[in-house]
């Protein structure tokens, strides 16, 4: 029997229902833990089941393929709370067990932002999902991304809006957080280098309840197409629905929050006809297609997006560089890591450069009544 989300979700909530520890493990004895910071409350915490699962599974074949160190792995969870200060709190409770010998952080930029200069003092490995471009570039050779950052989402935005879709005059729609200030920087640098114009540029502050005054702007400024980084999905909604509620219906290319599909189920009919970039597209590849079948087992029919999807080539990357160093020394495993060359993911293949960005590209998308389609993978090389 398929599941629809709601269930899914009220499935997944026991095992998540407070901090704890995931177990896969079978056999008694030492085991391979692997810290976890996850929205367990707040405005996230139904993606952070999704987070959970995509991970649970990778864990899953990681043990069942003989494990780490010849050893079972489990991942110890964290509340975030979906807040900044509820990741700092979370990850602290994490360092503190000095067993854990990795970290698995935030998709969020601002929580990743906000744990670093602890990481920092750590001095161990953490994957992340958030995509603002600095956070590799800050000094901090702990941190390790799993989603392409949004110098290429910017720069695939503005090539597929203007070059394909022949717009040339942008609303550049974007939160005000970290995330969302850089994002629409990297657009704007991309848009003027292909000789398009920003009409107007309206930041917003996360969690707004109301977009009336930034539709109305961008519909008063004759812009014939819309760019986003909206870092909630509550808010990518609310807002979809007063754009169509207030009849401006001129082309949309979002950052990957566009695509998740918590954001498709909230707004609906409002995100038809949408596109969006995104770092997990099932029919992309053949680990894609792979991760979206297991994915479904898991769920009980439910299809994934990239909020599972990067957990799952975090601890696949992860475990696979442990096997390879032969040892848990946090200087072993990140020369493991920036080392991985080739590595099939779900979202796409893994090679790291110095400064411990993974990928290189993004695919583009379109919502086709609620369904996301798969268009065409765009890389870069640098």
């Amino acid at each position: 029997m398929k599941l629809t989300r709601r269930q899914f979700s009220a499935a997944l909530a026991a095992s998540v229902a407070m901090p704890g520890v995931l177990r896969t493990a079978h056999a008694q004895g030492a085991t391979i833990k692997i810290g976890m910071v996850i929205p367990v409350t707040g405005p996230a915490a139904e993606s952070g089941k999704y987070a959970l699962t995509g991970a649970k599974i990778a864990l899953e074949r990681v043990n069942k393929a003989g494990g780490v160190l010849a050893k079972q792995a489990e991942i110890i969870t964290e509340d975030d709370q979906t807040t900044n200060p509820g990741a700092v709190l979370a990850f602290s409770k994490l360092a503190a067990q000095p067993d854990i010998v990795a970290f698995l952080g935030s998709i969020r930029s601002t929580q990743v932002h906000a744990m670093t200069p602890d990481l920092i003092k750590v001095g161990k490995p953490m994957m992340f999902g958030g995509t603002d471009p600095a956070l590799t570039k800050l000094g901090n050779r702990w941190l390790f991304r799993f989603r392409p950052n949004d110098s290429y989402s910017g720069r695939v935005i503005a090539s597929f809006g203007t070059e394909t879709l022949g717009k040339k005059n942008w609303a550049v729609v974007h939160s005000t957080d970290a995330f969302g200030t850089n994002g629409s920087k990297a657009l704007t640098e991309a848009l003027g280098k292909i000789g398009a114009k920003v009409a107007i540029d309206q930041g917003y502050p996360n969690q707004s309840q109301d977009f009336t005054p930034v539709v109305l702007a961008i519909k008063q400024s004759g812009a014939d197409i819309i760019g986003s980084y909206f870092t909630f999905e509550n808010d990518l909604a609310i807002f979809a629905r007063q754009l169509r509620q207030l009849g401006v219906t001129i082309p949309w290319v979002g950052s990957p929050s566009i695509t998740v599909a918590t954001a498709v189920k909230l707004a609906g009919p409002a995100l038809y006809g949408t596109y969006g970039v995104a770092d997990y597209a099932e029919e992309s590849s053949d680990a894609a297609r792979e991760f979206g079948k297991l994915y479904r087992a898991a769920s009980g029919g439910v299809s994934p997006d990239n909020f599972g999807s990067w957990t799952y080539d975090a601890i696949g990357v992860l475990c696979a560089a442990i096997n390879k160093a032969g040892s848990t020394d946090p200087e072993k495993i990140r020369e493991a890591i920036i080392a991985t060359k080739g590595y099939k993911g779900a979202e796409g293949e893994y090679n790291f450069d110095e400064f411990g960005d993974g990928l290189h590209g993004y695919n583009i998308v379109r919502n086709e009544k609620g369904t996301i389609i798969f268009d065409k993978h765009i890389e870069f090389e640098n």
